[in-house]
């Protein structure tokens, strides 16, 4: 798995989140449609109410919040997918040629996700600290992705020396700015290339910013992995609808980051294959007037125009001054044997 985030296009993820408003036909649907706009997996979040916090313990108030008013346990209540719905969500996404996998919140959602044989796992954000969460993840063996928003760098060392301690070599970190939706002066990619010689693994973006240009910059920094909200519609109330991308804006993603991760190429210069016609809508001096046999090149009589036939523009200066050898019909790219 850890070639498929070094190498080939960016592999993106479809987060389903609390998107499916409580309703496995929505969720299912969400599935479907991430398929069809060409993502390479779905991802699930594996909790209850009562794994996340206590009821009654904390309440949103903030009014720049998407959630502002919200007692925690009710939202999470709102927003958790139901546990048993994963195995047919699994298996119909798997069905559909996507790869399912799910952010776990506690021991036993790991547990649980282990006996559904999940393929990968995800480190949320805010679980990026939890260590003996991240050390039970590690032990599974298998791939994790795991976000660094709101977490310092000595934080996202600490858990990565945690996955390497307990035998897990094949993870990504994923650059995360834990703001919902995310301004784009606040997403700082510039920090990918760092993370990634840093850590000397793969990086990518989990981006909560609107649109996809944040995306899409990121894979020229270097990012191979991106993630990002998926609804139905934003419009429908879902917990994270609101900054999460429809189906027509997944699809452009998809298509526009192969794009872009195809336009990297190489270090080159000079022509490329696709360029080898370009060259004759270069430059080069030809003939601009007749001109018999003994006669001195001039600013009248050759000049610098296209195509690209006749010596380079280099030369031109060199030229001014030299005798024609034979006469030249004007329109004839000037080339070495024709000079005295």
């Amino acid at each position: 798995m850890i070639e498929r985030f070094k190498n080939g296009k960016p592999f993106i993820i479809a987060e389903m989140s609390g998107n499916h408003d409580q309703s496995l036909e929505r969720a299912k649907k969400i599935v479907e449609e991430a398929a069809k706009a060409g993502a390479d997996a779905i991802k699930l979040q594996t909790y209850t109410a009562d794994t996340m916090t206590i009821k009654g313990v904390y309440e949103i108030e903030d009014e720049d919040s998407l959630w502002d008013g919200n007692e925690l346990h009710s939202l999470y209540e709102k927003a958790h997918t139901p546990w048993e719905w994963h195995k047919e969500i699994f298996d119909y996404a798997r069905e559909l040629g996507l790869i399912p996998f799910s952010t776990p919140f506690d021991f036993s959602s790991v547990d649980f996700l282990e006996e559904l044989g999940v393929e990968i796992y995800k480190i949320a954000s805010f679980e990026n600290t939890d260590i003996p969460l991240i050390k039970k993840v590690a032990q599974t063996g298998k791939p994790v992705i795991i976000s660094t928003g709101a977490a310092s760098l000595s934080q996202i060392d600490l858990a990565v020396s945690t996955l390497r301690e307990n035998g897990c070599n094949d993870f990504v970190i994923l650059k995360c700015t834990s703001t919902y939706p995310a301004p784009p002066e606040s997403t700082n990619l510039n920090t990918i290339p760092y993370l990634k010689k840093i850590f000397n693994c793969p990086v990518g973006l989990s981006d909560h910013t609107l649109g996809i240009g944040a995306a899409i910059a990121s894979i020229a920094l270097g990012a191979t992995v991106i993630e990002k909200h998926f609804t139905l519609d934003r419009n429908d109330g879902a917990v994270d609808s609101a900054f999460s991308l429809e189906p027509g804006e997944l699809a452009m993603l998809t298509e526009e980051a192969e794009r872009a991760y195809l336009a990297l190429g190489d270090v080159h210069f000079g022509l490329t294959d696709s360029e080898a016609k370009a060259v004759e809508f270069k430059r080069s001096v030809y003939v601009a007037e007749n001109i018999k046999e003994g006669d001195v090149f001039t600013t009248d009589n050759i000049r610098v125009i296209r195509p690209g036939f006749g010596l380079e523009p280099k030369y031109f200066e060199m030229l001014l001054g030299k005798t024609a050898k034979q006469n030249i019909e004007k329109g004839t790219p000037l080339t070495w044997d024709l000079l005295i």
